[in-house]
């Protein structure tokens, strides 16, 4: 058995190497004076470590963002493990030992992780700090702490809560920053996400950390020309089947024919991130508009074929993935359409 080959998948993700380089090449632009990193966490995005990463490296992006020490071994086979940083930091002497033995930079959220780290030995690590969005980060009264002054901080972090939308926040969030790199010395500092970088120079400081616009999404409407689309998921037709009026299909029999029409059973279902929120959907074939019918299933979707009556078993549709319109349709975020990408895809 393990010398057959298995037969070819009928799920796949066309990635394009190209846009991904040119996005992250436009996000550097739009970082100047400073540089763009790259987010990596969640298996860049749902789009593949193994594709993404070498793709971000020979653009010229050299720090990249991870969010669970699990994640440090999959990306450290293609960059340096001091280029890598760990967003949640650290909870165990198991992870001190670990980042000290691999290399990889813990991002310090707390003074109970200060501590940790310096009496693991310390070294290299990056300090995150909180300024409004009340997530990961010491408050800004813990940076005075005599602690922090003898930590070794590459990068001086924090993370804006509302980079998307025209908020007040961002300018206190700004103040906070600013005033939080006046207490803490660190080679440099960090605040803009991807959206944030369209907010300016202001925001961009040394080092930026563009996730969802690196892998097609567009954060904010300034961004639409820029971004270029990565991901193309397809899905094979398996079965084709006639139908007949009345005819019901899928689980509860949601959808009931009202004439004859040829549908299709395509590979794709909400195990694979296809949720039956996308139910409303259409995929297409060269042009050609294939209204989903009926509920998603977990492995498949049925599709009215009356607009390409010529398909047959083991063709390729394409799967609807202009990220800011596939969102908006279906109701769910540009991140969640990305990162719910099923394995099967890969």
């Amino acid at each position: 058995m393990n010398d057959i080959a298995p037969p070819p998948a009928t799920l796949r993700v066309n990635l394009d190497s190209d846009a991904l380089a040119a996005n992250w090449h436009q996000l550097d632009r739009m970082s100047a004076p400073g540089r763009a990193g790259a987010a990596v966490k969640a298996d860049c995005y749902g789009l593949g470590v193994d594709r993404c990463v070498p793709v971000l490296r020979g653009a010229g992006a050299r720090d990249f963002f991870v969010a669970h020490w699990s994640e440090v071994a999959d990306v450290v086979r293609y960059v340096p493990a001091s280029d890598i940083s760990v967003l949640h930091g650290l909870i165990s002497r198991t992870e001190t030992d670990y980042a000290r033995a691999v290399g990889a930079r813990p991002v310090i959220n707390s003074l109970d992780q200060a501590k940790l780290w310096a009496e693991a030995g310390g070294g290299a690590c990056d300090v995150m700090v909180d300024t409004g969005i009340n997530r990961l980060g010491l408050a800004m009264r813990d940076l005075s702490d005599p602690l922090i002054a003898t930590l070794d901080v590459v990068t001086l972090l924090s993370h804006l809560a509302s980079a998307d939308e025209a908020s007040p926040s961002n300018r206190r969030q700004l103040k906070l920053f600013r005033e939080a790199r006046a207490m803490v010395k660190a080679k440099r500092y960090s605040l803009a996400n991807s959206a944030g970088i369209v907010l300016g120079p202001d925001y961009t400081f040394d080092l930026t950390r563009p996730g969802l616009a690196l892998y097609g999404g567009i954060p904010r409407p300034e961004l639409t020309d820029d971004i270029r689309q990565v991901a193309y998921p397809q899905a094979a037709l398996l079965l084709r089947r006639d139908l007949e009026p009345g005819d019901r299909v899928g689980y509860n029999g949601t959808y009931i024919a009202d004439r004859a029409l040829p549908s299709g059973i395509v590979s794709i279902g909400y195990a694979d991130g296809f949720l039956r929120s996308r139910g409303g959907e259409a995929l297409t074939h060269e042009g050609r508009v294939l209204p989903l019918i009926g509920k998603v299933s977990m492995d498949m979707i049925v599709l009215d074929l009356t607009n390409a009556p010529d398909l047959r078993e083991g063709d390729w549709l394409d799967i609807p993935f202009d990220m800011p319109g596939a969102a908006q349709r279906c109701g769910l975020s540009q991140y969640e359409l990305l990162t719910v990408i099923g394995h099967r895809l890969r």
